[in-house]
């Protein structure tokens, strides 16, 4: 991957991994991204992660075709990142370790070391000269861990962004950016918004041309302005896209028929854009990302044990874990004796700032029913 003359890719792609971070599926696997920029003095941006560090290695020797480097700069000391920096600094005994204090403690705690006779803690403001580069550090505390700094090189205009601006997919994989970085962000990052806006502030202030992240393909020209327009606003809670998200889990098929039957008449009275989730089936953090990127959201689900469906009930959690907001929810609760769904929907959505609830939350008495049906209609026509 070609990023400029001076500037090397090493990372390596991942298709081992089923579940990143433990729990998102990533059907294209992950890139882990590292840098090298070659100068008078030589800096390696990160490391990655600790199955390829032969192959990193080796993509290390190819590119520095002999030369040693002089700097490992680490941005960001997540593991799928930061798990080769001891192992680095064994291989180059002359190399200085470039970090926050705040890394520094967590090599401590990662590798037992804190480097303390070669390193060089920075800080916001603070510049690294390798020659005719210089790395400018700019601060990103819980964008989305609290040592975060990420690196600009002013002469290239390229900015290292550590896990902004990443998605999910190995770098082999041909794929959209928009939508693996969409579930990428609100699933790792989301809960962050005005530490990501803070940040969107101090790139405001940078002429960037290029931007490397530690997942993902490098973002140059219409690709970097619209991941910096995504970014502004998944980041401030905005909608997206105009439409309904269809969310429900059912135990026997009746609470799935009345939330079909609800798409229906959603899309017959001219809603566009319907997406649908069985929340018992689907990836989880697909659907919370859909939940983020639409206007409306609908939850519909069965009463269960005097409390919601527990795949609901884990949907809302996340959410809420997220910072879900300013946006229009519509409520249908299913139960046979004692209907219990809808409430505790809305005692778990009190987290959540400026939702508006619809009228009406639609009640099925265990099946549909001609009642039941009426309150579709007209919770359809609430969300139009």
């Amino acid at each position: 991957m070609f990023i400029t003359d001076d500037i090397k890719y090493v990372g390596v792609n991942d298709h081992k991994v089923d579940l990143f971070e433990g729990q998102y599926i990533v059907p294209n696997g992950m890139a882990y991204n590292s840098y090298v920029i070659l100068d008078e003095k030589v800096a390696v941006m990160d490391t990655v992660d600790k199955n390829f560090k032969d192959e990193w290695f080796a993509n290390l020797d190819a590119v520095l075709g002999g030369r040693l480097p002089d700097y490992l700069v680490v941005q960001h000391m997540e593991p799928d990142h930061a798990a080769n920096i001891a192992n680095f600094l064994r291989r180059y005994p002359e190399a200085v370790v470039v970090a926050s204090a705040k890394a520094f403690t967590m090599m401590g705690q990662f590798f037992g070391c804190t480097y303390d006779e070669r390193r060089v803690v920075v800080t916001e403001g603070d510049t690294l000269s390798l020659g005719k580069h210089t790395l400018h550090f700019v601060s990103a505390p819980m964008v989305h861990w609290p040592e975060v700094i990420l690196s600009y090189e002013s002469s290239s205009k390229v900015l290292f962004s550590a896990d902004a601006f990443g998605k999910f997919g190995a770098l082999d994989v041909e794929e959209e950016w928009d939508c693996e970085a969409r579930r990428y962000f609100i699933g790792i990052v989301g809960k962050y918004g005005a530490q990501v806006q803070a940040l969107l502030k101090k790139a405001s202030a940078l002429a960037i041309d290029t931007i490397c992240p530690l997942h993902g393909p490098v973002l140059t020209g219409d690709t970097l302005a619209e991941a910096l327009r995504l970014y502004d606003i998944w980041s401030a809670y905005g909608v997206e896209r105009e439409g309904v998200v269809v969310a429900y889990a059912s135990i026997y098929g009746h609470t799935a028929q009345a939330a079909l039957r609800l798409a229906e008449l959603l899309r017959a009275q001219g809603t566009r854009d319907v997406q649908v989730f069985d929340l018992c089936r689907c990836d989880m953090a697909e659907a919370v990302s859909a939940a983020f990127r639409y206007s409306r959201l609908v939850l519909a689900a069965p009463t269960y044990n005097a409390d919601v469906f527990p795949c609901m009930g884990e949907f809302i959690r996340k959410l809420v874990a997220r910072g879900y907001r300013g946006r229009t929810v519509g409520l249908i609760e299913n139960g046979s004796w004692a209907p219990m769904a809808a409430k505790v929907m809305r005692t778990m959505l009190e987290g959540c700032k400026e939702l508006t609830i619809a009228e009406p939350a639609v009640r099925i008495d265990s099946a549909l029913n001609e009642k039941s049906a009426e309150q579709l209609t007209a919770l359809a026509a609430a969300l139009e």
